[in-house]
């Protein structure tokens, strides 16, 4: 069917949660719709805050919102209410210690400022604690518009509430999710889902080198990201139950 004039396209977003192999299908994505029908595009890769400012995006869809299909970045949910037009959403998650360990690693291995830390005191860093991995994955996929403020590092209370919404959300609002451990298969489903061709070849991008983990620190984490654990089973349970999740309509 030809889309009448003045019809919206049909558009994508890809919530990326860090460290969930986003950057793989990331690239993965271009692969089927091209270097300027994903965003951020070419010109904008790598400047900070492409993927996560809120004012950055608008900017960018009001100039290239045409020409776009895919929206990739650390932005929540509801980007579709800030962007005001309709989005297929799709995601990845992440067993949050794992998660939070690769974030960790990440930022000692690359970042000055961490360089000769310890993972602990990586974890201790209040804007990564606050902003990336407390509770991120609930956050993400709960916060609302008029909570949000300039990208989706903005804090934000927890309790059993936004969990629940978290996992309504997920289920109802999310049209297919994935787990990291499943990656491949997780690309094979969007490509039978969305008749992509997301190539063969596994692509791994922005890895970390694996490092010994004190019990005690893992413990912290979980702990710590008591909500996010309890958000990760609950996808485990749908996936594993064989679940499809549909957008309500």
């Amino acid at each position: 069917m030809v889309p009448h004039a003045g019809a919206e396209p049909e558009r994508y977003f890809f919530m990326h949660l860090p460290k969930t192999a986003g950057m793989s299908l990331f690239q993965r994505l271009i692969h089927h719709h091209g270097e300027q029908a994903v965003y951020p595009l070419p010109a904008d890769r790598g400047r900070p805050g492409t993927y996560m400012s809120i004012d950055y995006l608008r900017d960018g869809f009001a100039v290239h919102g045409e020409n776009l299909r895919v929206i990739a970045g650390h932005f929540p949910l509801c980007v579709d209410e800030i962007l005001g037009v309709p989005l297929t959403t799709f995601t990845i998650l992440r067993d949050p210690v794992g998660r939070t360990l690769s974030l960790l690693r990440q930022h000692q291995q690359q970042d000055r400022e961490f360089r000769d830390s310890s993972l602990e005191d990586v974890y201790a860093n209040p804007v990564l604690l606050h902003g990336l991995i407390h509770n991120f994955m609930v956050k993400c996929l709960s916060v609302t518009v008029d909570e949000i403020e300039r990208d989706v590092m903005t804090m934000v209370p927890y309790d059993q509430a936004r969990l629940e919404r978290a996992k309504a959300n997920l289920e109802h609002r999310v049209e297919l999710f994935g787990v990291q451990e499943d990656f491949e298969g997780f690309c094979r489903q969007l490509g039978d889902r969305f008749g992509w061709d997301l190539g063969v070849e596994p692509t791994y991008t922005n890895s970390t080198a694996v490092m010994d983990v004190s019990h005690e620190l893992r413990e912290r984490i979980a702990h710590d990201n008591a909500l996010d654990m309890e958000l990760y089973r609950f996808a485990k349970q749908q996936l594993e139950r064989g679940r499809t999740t549909e957008v309500a309509h």
